[in-house]
């Protein structure tokens, strides 16, 4: 698993508004090459991605689960790629003095059904969450405009 805390100069509302918009996430998110929403419901939705780099994609569905402003958690049900998945996405507010900050708080926790697939993670892995978290906070800018602070990252812990 992985849990990291980021400090962003973003609202939490536009923090969540960006992270909760999965059917785009083919349009920002590295390695998602679609993506894909469908049985919407009140708090939430199902939504198929594909993902991967070449030679590797695979198809796998995820339960997505909204509370706004402060939540989003996904995890994947049909266990063809993952034996498990869940990703949480907490946002609280950030500095008292500056409303347009949240902390963001990030948990990833997996574990593939596949050696190569685990093996091939594990030799990528920071990078590749470096680069999701900036997929991230490039969008919700190209969103919202520039951000007033810099974003950082207040700890990271890899298990």
């Amino acid at each position: 698993y992985i849990i990291f805390f980021l400090s962003c100069s973003y609202s939490m509302q536009e923090m969540f508004s960006v992270v909760s918009d999965v059917k785009n996430y083919q349009h920002f998110v590295p390695y998602v090459k679609k993506s894909h929403v469908h049985t919407e419901r009140s708090n939430g939705f199902k939504a198929d991605l594909i993902v991967g780099f070449p030679p590797l994609h695979e198809v796998y569905t995820s339960n997505v689960t909204l509370q706004s402003p402060t939540l989003v958690t996904s995890e994947c049900t049909d266990g063809r790629l993952f034996d498990y998945l869940l990703n949480e996405w907490r946002f609280s507010p950030g500095l008292k003095d500056i409303p347009q900050s949240c902390v963001l708080d990030f948990k990833v926790t997996f574990q593939f059904k596949s050696l190569l697939h685990s093996n091939i993670a594990n030799l990528f892995f920071d990078l590749i969450c470096d680069q999701m978290e900036q997929a991230f906070v490039t969008e919700v800018r190209k969103r919202y405009g520039d951000a007033s602070i810099k974003s950082h990252i207040l700890s990271s812990k890899r298990s």
